[in-house]
């Protein structure tokens, strides 16, 4: 297995390097050279030899028993799907340690980096940089806690994440991780940390020191291939379950902000998965639905705080992926795109490419309003609880209706935002700021148990609390990694 640069079809390496750097050397995405196929009738009867199986036409060096150690810290299955009626379904990706869908990804990256690292008979320490609208970086913290031969930084908006991520980042214990905030939003956080790939001299620095940067963000190929497996996985159960015939399509609506989950189950179609259509669903920072209704992708927007934060995104750098795959592998394009979104705040695709994009995406959005509705529809009607970013593809599944089985992506536990989920079932949320007695009050309304980690962080002490502007990303990393 091979990869290329999305912005450089020159660039080839093997698929150890690609998940080592994390991001190509021209500032490009690497992308396989060919997708591998996958039977999925044959994937195996677990999610352990699922994902393993996707891992391994994916990468060339050692990921045996990779996923079996991962997913075996999770609560019960690590992607159970749920049955809410007779054409709607959810898959649940928030039975991780940080109950929320970047575990899966984020509880196998470690392993993947250092078995890569052996593979290349690389010795330096590798510095994850990580950019983060909430739930990103707590698990790219517990995931990483201790990996010898790693450290991580996380970078998140200071006034951008809800106050459950915010405590679960700041009072993260392990000897090698820390998060700061930044001042703006994530956009903010995720372009410093780009820039910082990017600077040259920072790169030589680190090297004299015997450090490297890499990335745990779904730029990475290493986090990104994990998550094309829950999709296998939950065809496979929907077969499994007699809901669908072998072969048979179906959707999935996915709640998306930096657009890496749903490019999961782009590559997972590409790769054979019987997907009919990929539902991209925002709050109300609506670009993505704006691009796929008209081919133009503007940034030069409001930016909007909402009660998704998660998705509280303009700059979602995944789609470049998608852009290289729908223009036909044009590199030179796809970097003459994102030249374009950097100077002017958009880019337009051509009505061919617009075509090839919406024959496999439909899409919608959520006020956070709309969201709030679709909470409580959802508890009301099925006794079912969901989160605000949840409640966002929910809202978009039911306003298209059922055209066929429908799996709704949930992403989140509910407890990561207590307070707009009380408000949305029409509980009393309290004044002041959320405390586990909020946590409690929700427990009181719902019933669904409180998970212990999120109860935790509001007892652990605070271990990181600085707050940086963006500009000042790179000499935080000077002063604190001894460059």
């Amino acid at each position: 297995m091979k990869y290329t640069s999305t912005r450089d079809d020159n660039v080839r390496v093997g698929s150890a390097r690609a998940v080592i750097d994390g991001i190509s050397a021209d500032g490009g995405l690497y992308v396989p050279l060919e997708l591998p196929k996958i039977d999925f009738v044959t994937l195996g009867d677990d999610y352990f030899m699922r994902a393993e199986r996707v891992l391994s036409v994916f990468f060339d060096f050692d990921v045996k028993g990779i996923t079996e150690r991962a997913y075996s810290t999770f609560d019960g299955d690590p992607a159970p799907v749920v049955k809410i009626d007779d054409d709607l379904f959810v898959l649940e990706l928030w039975h991780g340690k940080t109950c929320a869908f970047k575990d899966m990804a984020l509880s196998v990256l470690p392993s993947l980096l250092v078995n890569a690292k052996a593979y290349e008979n690389e010795n330096d320490e590798t510095l994850v940089l990580v950019a983060t609208s909430g739930d990103t970086g707590k698990a790219a913290l517990e995931g990483f806690k201790d990996v010898a031969g790693t450290r991580v930084c996380v970078f998140y908006p200071t006034d951008g994440v809800s106050r459950v991520q915010k405590l679960a980042m700041m009072t993260q214990d392990g000897q090698n991780v820390c998060s700061v905030g930044i001042r703006g939003n994530f956009d903010d956080a995720q372009s410093a940390v780009k820039r910082a790939f990017a600077d040259e001299s920072l790169t030589r620095e680190l090297k004299a020191e015997n450090i490297v940067l890499s990335s745990a963000n779904s730029i990475n190929i290493g986090r990104l291939v994990p998550q094309i497996a829950y999709y296998f996985s939950a065809y496979a159960d929907l077969v499994d379950c007699g809901e669908i015939k072998t072969g048979e399509r179906i959707d999935f609506v996915v709640p998306t902000g930096n657009f890496g989950n749903i490019l999961a189950g782009y590559y997972a179609k590409q790769m054979g998965l019987p997907i009919e259509k990929l539902v991209c669903a925002s709050n109300r920072n609506n670009v993505l639905t704006d691009f796929i209704n008209t081919g133009v992708y503007d940034i030069n927007r409001k930016f909007h705080k909402t009660d998704s934060p998660s998705m509280d995104i303009l700059i979602s750098s995944n789609l470049e992926r998608l852009l290289f795959e729908t223009s036909g592998r044009d590199a030179a394009l796809t970097a003459k795109r994102m030249s374009e979104l950097k100077q002017t705040g958009r880019y337009t695709v051509t009505a061919a490419e617009l075509k090839a994009i919406r024959e496999t995406f439909d899409c919608g959005f959520a006020s956070d309003e709309a969201c709030a509705d679709a909470i409580y529809d959802m508890f009301d009607e099925y006794g079912y609880l969901i989160d605000p970013h949840t409640a966002a593809a929910y809202a978009v599944a039911k306003s298209r209706g059922y055209k066929r089985k429908t799996v709704v992506v949930s992403t989140a536990n509910p407890y990561k935002f207590a307070p707009a989920v009380l408000k949305a079932i029409g509980a009393e949320v309290g004044g002041g700021e959320v405390t586990v007695k909020t946590l409690e009050r929700l427990c009181d309304e719902t019933a669904m148990e409180i998970p212990t980690a999120l109860a935790e962080v509001f007892d652990k002490p605070v271990r990181f609390d600085a707050v940086i502007d963006k500009s000042e990303i790179i000499d935080y990393i000077k002063n604190n990694y001894h460059v």
